[in-house]
């Protein structure tokens, strides 16, 4: 391969910002190219249902760099262009001006879409969702000033952080959830209590097991929500939370392993040759868990992204990180490491109606995945214990008064 073909990051996101970063810090001085489908400089998406939404924090505070970084590193940045095509055996990306790129090694950093509410009328002005900066601005202009009627369907992640910022801007918030409570697929029915009465406690009015029939509306624009419990709740605003799909259509078409997402080994490499993948797209197989785990958290893009640009450069790579996520709601601050089964025991430290404690999943004795609510310094203790897997007597693992790294040692 000749050596001045780039190395190719398709992808604006975190993760193709991180690995583009590492490429550089590694001493790497051939060409990078970053193309990305957004017209914004490389961003992370917290702030977009966090601190931007609620206006706490500034439009450009989610970039990962300012664009001198771009340029004094010398990568191209191609934003706002879309790649169309990948032929992994003349090493070439399609993009959507025309122009074939050829590449030494590519990192397919797509991403995930916003999974879309398939019911009549979602196609309404006013039905926004929530996955890009030029969302968060439509959703921000929507939520600024208050007094205003929003229904978020889908009691996950996104959906209720946007409940927070919702609130703090003043407006009146409905969500509806078909699980019997938020977050129930990831935390189970007893943790995702303790996100039903945050909300609750906020003025939120929360409707679990409620399937969303329809949106209606006059004149182009929503206006009512009609479910299976409600012929029309009003709505000036209807944000849809419920879920996300890797962007693997460039990989599938190229004829590279799909599934749930594009399939890579320990290393990050895909089934084409020099061709890798992080971020939301890539089912990374893990040896922690012994099989592809795909993750759509911040954390993930943050660590794969370098993990990826050093295995581009030869370097040897085990990704094999325990999962992490973190959110803020009102005044509840939440870090979660792991991957719970729904068949896990959950048992606390501390006692979950005080605001700040520790939940732990347990299979067969052994800890699977941890929350800590309003207890800070302890994820690292956490992911070791997860990592140890090992049976720990639950006595000790609720007792506040044992150190959690007296479990460790």
């Amino acid at each position: 391969m000749p050596v001045q073909e780039p190395f190719v990051i398709v992808g604006g996101g975190l993760a193709g910002a991180k690995a583009a970063e590492t490429l550089r810090a590694e001493g790497f001085d051939g060409r990078v190219v970053i193309v990305g489908a957004e017209a914004e400089l490389p961003y992370e998406r917290p702030p977009l249902s966090k601190g931007y939404l609620n206006g706490t924090a500034a439009r450009d505070s989610a970039a990962v760099h300012d664009k001198s970084w771009y340029d004094v590193h010398e990568v191209d940045l191609r934003t706002g262009v879309r790649a169309t095509g990948l032929d992994p055996a003349t090493h070439r990306v399609m993009l959507e001006t025309g122009e074939e790129l050829p590449y030494a090694k590519l990192l397919l950093a797509t991403g995930s879409s916003a999974r879309r509410l398939p019911v009549p009328g979602a196609e309404l002005d006013g039905v926004r969702y929530l996955r890009t900066l030029a969302d968060a601005d439509r959703l921000l202009a929507d939520f600024s000033g208050g007094g205003r009627d929003v229904v978020i369907i889908g009691a996950g992640w996104i959906g209720l952080e946007a409940a927070a910022a919702a609130r703090h801007h003043g407006n009146a918030v409905t969500v509806l959830e078909p699980q019997p409570t938020p977050l129930h697929a990831v935390l189970g029915a007893q943790m995702g209590e303790v996100f039903a009465r945050l909300h609750r406690s906020q003025g939120v009015d929360l409707f679990p097991r409620t399937t969303v029939r329809e949106l209606r509306g006059t004149g182009g624009r929503v206006g009512s929500v009609v479910t299976d419990g409600s012929a029309g709740l009003g709505a000036d605003v209807v944000l849809v939370g419920v879920g996300a799909i890797p962007n693997v259509e460039l990989a599938a078409a190229a004829g590279l392993e799909v599934d749930n997402g594009v399939v890579t080994d320990h290393a990050l490499r895909t089934s084409a040759p020099d061709v890798f993948a992080a971020g939301d797209v890539a089912a990374v197989f893990t040896p922690l868990y012994g099989r592809h785990v795909r993750v759509e958290h911040w954390a993930n893009a943050l660590n794969q992204g370098p993990a990826a640009a050093r295995s581009m450069l030869g370097q040897e790579v085990r990704y094999d990180r325990v999962p992490y996520f973190f959110t803020d709601q009102y005044d509840l601050g939440m870090e979660y490491s792991g991957l719970g089964g729904p068949g896990d025991t959950v048992v606390t430290r501390g006692d979950p109606d005080s605001g700040a404690f520790i939940a732990f999943w347990m299979d067969a004795g052994r800890v699977t995945a941890g929350m800590n609510v309003n207890v800070w310094d302890v994820a690292e203790p956490i992911q070791q214990l997860i990592r140890l897997r090992r049976q720990v007597p639950v006595a000790s693992l609720t007792d506040p008064d044992v150190p959690l790294e007296r479990l460790i040692a």
